[in-house]
């Protein structure tokens, strides 16, 4: 292939994201925008786990979560993160690593708003990360915010979104005899622009 046509072609890399994952869409058996996100503890210690990318906006990407999680604690003391994310069936993948900041509240409020009633009532019971002695005490923890917020739960202020501003993003694609194609979009200096180069697989 030549430099950059086909599926790499195009000068914006997250409108390449998103129409990669508009194909994921059409052929991913179960949620397509499922990135692994990376953080790492105090001591430098890395923990990834999967999460929901829930919006690609011209500037970043967005997922929500709980603030008090192990995840939540790391974005707000590290302020980095990256995640992939990988689809069997397009034999692609997308690297991401960026600054981390907090979604604003009318945007998690809105998010949060469009959930299920059962989903959202889930965010005021669970105590993300914490030792829980056994489903039922979660259960009932459920019931237990079910009589207290009815049909109508506002957003936990323990609950939101972070958003990650990238610097850079890395887009793969399987090729015969492990010859991939590589492409890495990093931010110029002054983060104006993007220096783009192909990697050897």
């Amino acid at each position: 292939m030549g430099e950059r046509d086909g599926i790499f072609a195009g000068d914006d890399p997250l409108a390449i994201f998103r129409r990669w994952l508009d194909e994921a869409e059409l052929s991913e058996p179960n949620d397509p925008n499922a990135i692994a996100l990376s953080t790492v503890d105090g001591d430098g210690m890395p923990n990834v786990r999967m999460v929901l990318l829930k919006d690609i906006c011209e500037d970043g990407f967005t997922f929500y979560t709980n603030f008090t999680s192990a995840k939540g604690a790391e974005l707000a003391q590290s302020g980095k993160a990256a995640f992939v994310v990988h689809w069997k069936s397009l034999r692609r993948q997308i690297r991401v690593r960026g600054h981390v900041g907090q979604v604003d509240d009318a945007s998690a409020d809105s998010y949060f708003t469009s959930r299920s009633l059962k989903s959202r009532l889930g965010a005021w019971a669970s105590r993300q990360s914490q030792p829980l002695r056994s489903r039922a005490d979660l259960m009932a923890e459920v019931a237990r915010q079910t009589a207290r917020h009815g049909t109508s739960p506002p957003r936990p202020p323990f609950w939101g979104g972070f958003h990650i501003s990238p610097v850079e993003i890395e887009f793969w694609a399987d090729g015969p005899f492990r010859l991939h194609d590589r492409f890495r979009w990093r931010k110029t200096p002054g983060g104006a622009g993007w220096e783009v180069v192909r990697l050897s697989p």
